[in-house]
């Protein structure tokens, strides 16, 4: 679609869509890392849940900051 001067009009912003991209994959290594929390504890190595545990926990803290950044670009159009 184009708007009157010519340009064309986008349904998201590049950026909207990159935050977008970001948390999607964000949430795909938290699900990811179920997995392997569950694998280590089957292999009674509870070395690797701890490390695990620790990886997704930050996962979730880094799409709950990219969450935040999505929420102020979609309302102002930047942060």
């Amino acid at each position: 679609m184009t708007t009157g001067n010519g340009h064309t009009q986008q349904p998201i912003s590049n950026l909207e869509y990159d935050f977008i991209t970001v948390l999607h994959n964000k949430a795909e290594a938290v699900k990811a890392y179920e997995v392997y929390i569950q694998d280590a504890q089957e292999a009674n190595s509870q070395p690797c849940v701890e490390l695990f545990q620790k990886l997704r926990q930050l996962e979730i803290e880094q799409a709950q900051e990219v969450r935040h950044h999505l929420q102020a670009v979609m309302q102002h159009g930047k942060m």
